[in-house]
């Protein structure tokens, strides 16, 4: 064993970090969902113009938004599978975060400005905004609900086979989880549902009112739906593309590992980085017993290294930086443990 190797080694499958299984998931999951909101999209549009529903059409405008999205998910899948190069080394795996933040703008922009800007005008020129054709409107907002249910239903499925391989609740999966195109998928259906209903009730107090300020009003509310789905799910995104540290019950198991072993005296830092859905980096800084030779200090390496892949699977690059601490850098490795821990404890207490 080489000393590169052991200080640095990276051990992936033939297929990349995330596996041909789990992708091949998420395809069918993405492929649904644009199929429904390509068809959704066109019904809205169709009945938003017959029937001059601004609720309607803010809805057809989320579709559209939303089945643009899905082409940039489809995309991620692949280009995020290929394998690392010279100019990036450690993958492509967060190319799934960048067309994730696309389709947050992509929801923001075309989907949540268009629908106040539908809403706004509806509300300040009611006397152009009388709406014919109720059935329509009904007819095609049912059929959306049918097919955006559908979709959603799949990525929910999707969402807690996920959390219950992670151990964790369906609320902490869709918070932590390390798959943006799923999380996005199952945020941009959830958000269709409410949307729809929305634009059910405002063109129903409409109907009932005879006021298009109610229709104006859905279309406003869909608009605030659409850019907050937008703001967690770019937020998101953001974290991961600038450096996110992995869950930290993960990081606690990478830190007991290295600390169970007699020859580690402190673990003065430990840094970890999310790569792309299950696969990450780990960089650990530790201060080993006195009387440990070279070999013998490359050799309890590998060991620790295999033995943090073997616990924590997504962790596929380590590098342990073998240096001696001092007294201050031991108290704060003592402070961020407790930390740590705390974290955990309290993640664990709120039902992960």
């Amino acid at each position: 064993m080489t000393r590169d190797e052991a200080h640095g080694a990276r051990t992936e499958g033939p297929e990349g970090p995330q596996g041909p299984e789990g992708d091949g998931e998420t395809r069918g999951t993405v492929l649904v969902a644009l199929i429904a909101n390509l068809v959704i999209a066109l019904a809205k549009i169709a009945g938003g113009l017959v029937a001059a529903s601004p609720a309607l059409l803010s809805e057809a405008a989320h579709s559209v938004a939303d089945s643009l999205n899905e082409v940039f998910l489809l995309a991620s899948l692949s280009r995020s599978r290929r394998r690392p190069d010279a100019r990036h080394p450690f993958g492509y795996g967060k190319e799934r975060f960048f067309w994730s933040m696309l389709a947050a703008v992509g929801i923001f922009v075309t989907g949540g400005c268009f629908s106040f800007y539908q809403g706004l005008h509806t509300l300040l020129n009611p006397e152009g905004e009388e709406t014919g054709g109720y059935l329509v409107v009904y007819l095609v907002l049912l059929v959306s609900l049918v097919a955006e249910g559908a979709s959603l239903a799949r990525a929910t499925l999707q969402v807690r086979r996920q959390a219950r391989q992670a151990g964790r609740g369906l609320a902490a999966q869709l918070r932590r989880g390390d798959d943006p195109t799923v999380r996005t998928v199952f945020a941009e259906d959830a958000a269709a549902v409410l949307g729809v209903l929305l634009a059910l009730v405002g063109a129903g107090l409409h109907q009932w009112t005879g006021r298009p300020q109610w229709e104006a009003a859905a279309a406003l509310a869909i608009a605030a739906l659409l850019m907050y789905v937008a703001y967690r799910l770019g937020r998101d995104a953001k974290d991961r593309l600038v450096g996110q540290a992995v869950d930290p019950a993960v990081q606690q198991k990478a830190l007991d590992v290295l600390t169970e072993r007699p020859e580690v005296d402190t673990v003065t830092r430990l840094l970890t980085m999310q790569l792309g859905p299950s696969s990450a980096l780990l960089a650990a800084r530790i201060d080993l017993v006195d009387g440990l030779d070279s070999n013998g200090v490359e050799e309890l390496c590998v060991q620790l290294k295999q033995r943090i892949r073997k616990t924590c699977p997504d962790i596929d690059q380590v590098f342990l930086d073998i240096t001696a601490a001092d007294e201050d850098e031991r108290r704060r490795a003592a402070e961020r443990r407790r930390k740590l821990r705390e974290t955990v404890q309290r993640e664990a207490a709120a039902g992960n």
